[in-house]
């Protein structure tokens, strides 16, 4: 279970715990589809609305949510810089010689409304998840198999490396290394990939042999998901409509 998860857990009101989790999936994915499909700047300002009252609603811990947009602010960075230049377009102002046009400073708008909707309502529905059950929900909803075991490990022990990594750089400082712009450096960057790399392969193959020895036959038994209930039908469909709102206020606004 991720930091994340503990600390939104105990914030999360009861009845959205209870959720069935492919129910908080699927209206993870309808979220998405709708951003998908809106192009327009008020029907996506009011999905991210949306999305920032699911937030609040179900209690989100808004300083975990800021740090993890700004890690996404960081890329959306590069779009809203660049696209204005390099779309075609009615020219709107002029930076350096360089034109920026009306079109793509929307279309910037656009994709940047739309990132951020998503990622606000992907960590309210789904980031207080644990993995393992996110698993079983991938699961429950037909996802083949190999790609949820694949997911399960990754989870696991995506951590795993990240320790061994963080040994490996304080053997590094303990031995007085001082990154800097140079060969050495770099040399001994490529030193601890190569080391990670092979420690991680020593790892795999010892995690290979203790499975095995439990009798792992290379088919993981995951847990049967819980019963589908009727609150589950009735919060999804809730979901649904309201999610639907903005791209109907789009096709009757603006015809598309």
């Amino acid at each position: 279970m991720t930091s994340f998860s503990l600390q939104h857990q105990a914030l999360e009101p009861s009845w959205f715990a209870a959720l069935d989790p492919r129910a908080r999936l699927l209206a993870a994915v309808f979220f998405t589809l709708s951003a998908l499909c809106l192009s327009a700047l008020w029907p996506l300002i009011a999905l991210l609305a949306l999305a920032l009252l699911l937030t609040i609603l179900l209690g989100c811990q808004w300083r975990l949510i800021i740090k993890r947009l700004l890690a996404f602010e960081g890329f959306m960075v590069l779009v809203l810089l660049f696209l204005p230049f390099t779309v075609a377009g009615k020219p709107w102002f002029a930076i350096a010689g360089m034109e920026a046009s009306y079109q793509g400073v929307i279309q910037a708008l656009v994709i940047l409304l739309r990132g951020n909707a998503v990622v606000l309502a992907l960590l309210a529905l789904v980031g207080s998840m644990e993995p393992v059950k996110l698993g079983y929900a991938l699961a429950g909803l037909g996802i083949p198999e190999k790609l949820v075991q694949l997911f399960m490990m990754t989870v696991r022990y995506i951590g795993v490396l990240f320790d061994e990594h963080q040994r490996l750089r304080t053997a590094m400082k303990a031995r007085a290394f001082v990154a800097g712009s140079n060969w050495h450096t770099w040399r001994s960057y490529g030193h601890l990939l190569g080391m990670l790399l092979v420690r991680s392969m020593e790892r795999a193959q010892r995690i290979s042999g203790a499975m095995r020895c439990r009798g792992f036959n290379g088919k993981f038994h995951l847990l049967t998901p819980d019963k589908w209930h009727r609150r589950d039908t009735a919060v999804l469909t809730l979901a649904v409509l309201l999610f639907l709102l903005p791209l109907e206020w789009q096709w009757w606004q603006y015809g598309f």
